[in-house]
């Protein structure tokens, strides 16, 4: 099962210091599916714009955080004044809390058309599964 966190104030320390790293005026949400299934979970986030070098991914004490930073778009007009401004910029950071066993090892992420995917599969369940035993001779 997954939960995706709130509030900040839910994270470990050691991840709170990891978004505490690199402070920003402005601080943005992108939209969020997490995608579960009997292999895994996916994260799917909206990050038009956004470069895969400003984006970190860190799983941690079973909890899958996504953090980074999209600036805002240049301006040509210096004197420009905006009419409406809907577009996000700044720091972001996602935290999906994750129950049950998954291999970080084998998780994989792609940025593609300013949608990124992170794939976390699970861990096999092997416990009462039965294994059988060759014999050599």
């Amino acid at each position: 099962m997954a939960r995706v966190y709130v509030e900040r104030r839910e994270l470990s320390a050691e991840l709170l210091h990891l978004l505490d790293a690199h402070p920003a005026v402005a601080e943005c949400t992108p939209p969020l599916d997490i995608v579960e299934t009997d292999t895994g979970i996916e994260a799917v986030l909206d990050l038009p714009g956004v470069p895969a070098s400003a984006v970190e991914i860190v799983f941690s004490k079973n909890v899958l955080l996504i953090a980074g930073r999209k600036l805002p778009a240049a301006l040509d007009h210096g004197d420009a004044a905006f009419h409406i401004a809907e577009r996000t910029f700044g720091r972001f950071a996602r935290a999906i809390s994750v129950e049950g066993a998954f291999d970080a090892g084998r998780a994989s992420a792609t940025l593609t058309a300013g949608e990124l995917r992170v794939a976390l599969p699970r861990v096999r369940e092997r416990r009462g599964a039965e294994i059988r035993i060759p014999i050599r001779g």
